[in-house]
């Protein structure tokens, strides 16, 4: 029996009136025109901020997060499965458990339970959990002058390496740093067997970042860029940088992280302009996301949480406490509209991995749905046609 959703909803043609019906699928939409110019759309927000009707939005999508709820992808299973449904509790309803720099059996061991959750999803308390669409491996094929709080043990992507992260059926990105020994070879091997790969933790010049481009491109892949901005160099009016490559590149994804300690919110609307329908926001979340402030770890160093950052002792940043639901807000309130801000938390993403049954509010898409109040909190998540305890 069909379920039914009514309010405002974020369609990707703008904003409209109307009831959604859904079982695990959306099955029927039913609207007027949607509200494309600004002040339309604001006459239907004021219907949400009135508390006359739900915004309705399609589910978060995070393809790179560590942690959260005191979960990490590298405790195995059990990681997975708490930091997973912490975060479907803040509308994340398909996301990439993501790996850490640390010995290299360790690595392969955190696949394997990521592996072992797509086959086993359910929730610690036996509830549903987000969609696990693989895995991100960030590390160790990185850049040792480019780790921020990666720990230092990097190694180069060699082909025993890449074919074994290619046997454990789970990767779906790969962070990589073009100018490590065998970056080429190993992007290009894994753009042919479908594994995005995205250039990050590097300390490239523009020239070395087109070439891997080109050489992912060359087997038909997909690039992206690795929390746009943060460990990468950066662009200057003479020396482009990684960042510069990112920006110019037409067709090349990039992740983000908007939390306003990572990215400043003009920095933030100036990726979003240059990058439009490519930017993805993402939480690079750790395990103390959703905990109290304090000491905690990230790949077995010692992190400090203060004042909504985490970071080293040395000061550096060390992931996020960040939460999708509230990346969106502050999408919104750096000034773009909501129809922009739910395509950066979702349906960009979406794209970027290959999800084409999902990140839009679409008839026979996965029901995965999001309501929010007038002040654009949480309200209430479906993940594939189940409702999630709040």
């Amino acid at each position: 029996m069909s379920e039914r959703l009514e309010g405002i909803l974020a369609l990707p043609t703008g904003l409209a009136a109307g009831t959604l019906a859904y079982g695990e699928r959306i099955e029927s939409i039913d609207t007027g025109p949607p509200a494309t110019t600004g002040a339309a759309m604001d006459t239907l927000l004021d219907e949400v901020r009135r508390g006359d009707a739900p915004l309705i939005l399609p589910g978060f999508v995070d393809g790179h997060v560590h942690g959260g709820g005191g979960g990490d992808t590298m405790d195995g299973p059990d990681g997975v499965r708490t930091l997973a449904a912490f975060h479907l509790r803040h509308g994340t309803t398909t996301l990439l458990p993501t790996t850490i720099t640390n010995p290299w059996p360790d690595v392969l061991r955190a696949l394997r339970g990521v592996r072992a959750v797509m086959d086993d999803p359910a929730a610690p308390d036996g509830g549903p959990l987000p969609s696990i669409a693989g895995a991100h491996l960030e590390g160790p094929f990185i850049s040792p002058q480019r780790l921020g709080a990666q720990p230092p043990m990097a190694l180069p992507p060699d082909s025993d390496r890449i074919d074994a992260v290619l046997a454990a059926g789970v990767v779906r990105v790969v962070t990589l740093a073009p100018e490590v020994e065998g970056a080429l070879q190993a992007a290009a091997t894994l753009a042919r067997a479908g594994v995005r790969v995205s250039i990050g933790h590097t300390n490239a010049g523009y020239e070395e970042a087109r070439a891997l481009i080109e050489a992912v491109r060359g087997e038909g892949g997909t690039v992206g860029f690795t929390h746009l901005y943060n460990a990468m160099t950066a662009l200057g009016s003479r020396a482009p940088g990684t960042v510069g490559a990112a920006l110019a590149d037409e067709e090349a994804f990039a992740e983000l992280i908007l939390d306003l300690h990572h990215v400043h919110a003009a920095s933030f609307r100036a990726a979003e302009a240059a990058k439009t329908g490519r930017l993805h926001l993402i939480t690079d979340a750790i395990r103390a996301c959703g905990m109290p402030e304090g000491e905690t770890e990230l790949g077995g160093q010692r992190v400090l949480v203060h004042g909504g950052a985490a970071r080293l002792p040395s000061g550096s940043l060390a992931g996020s406490v960040l939460t999708l639901d509230v990346a969106f807000r502050n999408a919104v309130a750096s000034g773009i509209s909501v129809i922009r801000a739910s395509a950066l938390a979702s349906g960009v993403a979406a794209r970027y991995l290959g999800l084409h049954d999902r990140g839009e509010l679409a008839v026979g898409r996965r029901a995965d749905l999001l309501t929010l109040d007038g002040e654009l909190a949480l309200r209430s998540v479906v993940v594939g046609g189940r409702a999630v305890r709040l």
